[in-house]
């Protein structure tokens, strides 16, 4: 036999009239506290620190610190324009049907994401111990030292670097687009460059960008380990300053400064972008539902 439910009429008038208190949540409240006790004593450490904020102030705007940006913002673009270029071609030679493209996108992807970034930019900085000149025998040739410079060195090696991780998401997107539109394309007679251009990339670049816009910000940060080859982006024209003046933390608020700038500029960007292909996902989902 059940028990009638019982309703608030049933309580005593008494009881109903007690006021309602909320939980503490007091751990909670602790993990906030000391939150911000840290982040209060770091600030008061940099308060009453020996750091010379005019200093920062001053060489926030210097020529030579401005010229690093510029070089690390045309760095930034240039890499990952030959990135996604390399991340495309072997991401469709890793899915294609002859063997020995297959073997190359591999040994590829495999090499550059297995060893060090900063091993890879030392090997192109000093290419011209292993090559002497470049060019085709016979007809022209150049010594590697007047073409592999810093920014080159840099471009290739974070470029190439960036190809390899681009390479995995552009395969990621393209595996995502369902496969029997491949076989309706095949069907009507299209061929396989044809509907990778035409069907399935502009539906695989809703997976493909929004990491894509992740690696952007993160190789605005990636070029400051170019200042090991003497590219001068923001963090080497820092440390050539520092170098002369031996104002070193105050040179590194100043790079720490326009780094978070760019990225922060940048991952704006990132999030309106993701938004937007979000969008469209849910919007897709809406329609076929």
């Amino acid at each position: 036999m059940t028990q009638p439910t019982r309703t608030a009429s049933h309580f005593d008038p008494a009881i109903l009239s007690l006021p309602r208190v909320g939980r503490l949540h007091l751990g909670r409240w602790l993990s906030a506290a000391l939150v911000l006790l840290a982040l209060a004593l770091v600030i008061k450490a940099f308060a009453e620190g020996d750091i010379a904020w005019k200093v920062v102030g001053q060489f926030f705007t210097a020529p030579a610190i401005l010229g690093g940006l510029v070089n690390t913002v045309i760095m930034t673009v240039s890499a990952m324009a030959l990135g996604i270029a390399l991340g495309v071609l072997f991401a469709i030679m890793a899915m294609s049907p002859n063997g020995v493209m297959r073997g190359c996108a591999a040994f590829y992807i495999w090499f550059f994401r297995g060893t060090p970034l900063i091993l890879q930019l030392l090997i192109w900085f000093n290419l011209a111990l292993v090559f002497p000149t470049l060019g085709i025998p016979g007809l022209f040739s150049v010594r590697t030292i007047d073409v592999i410079g810093p920014f080159m060195a840099t471009l290739l090696g974070l470029g190439i670097n960036q190809g390899a991780y681009t390479a995995e998401v552009v395969r990621s997107g393209i595996l995502s687009v369902d496969h029997g539109q491949t076989e309706a394309a095949k069907a009507i007679g299209m061929t396989r460059l044809t509907t990778l251009r035409r069907i399935v990339l502009p539906q695989a670049m809703r997976v493909i960008i929004p990491p894509v816009g992740n690696e952007v910000v993160s190789m605005v940060k990636l070029t400051s380990i170019a200042s090991v080859i003497q590219f001068s982006e923001i963090l080497r024209n820092a440390q050539t300053i520092y170098y002369a003046n031996a104002r070193v933390i105050e040179l590194l608020i100043v790079a720490a400064g326009w780094y978070l700038i760019v990225v922060s500029i940048l991952s704006l960007g990132q999030i309106a972008l993701e938004r937007h292909f979000a969008k469209g996902r849910a919007g897709a989902g809406g329609r076929h539902g």
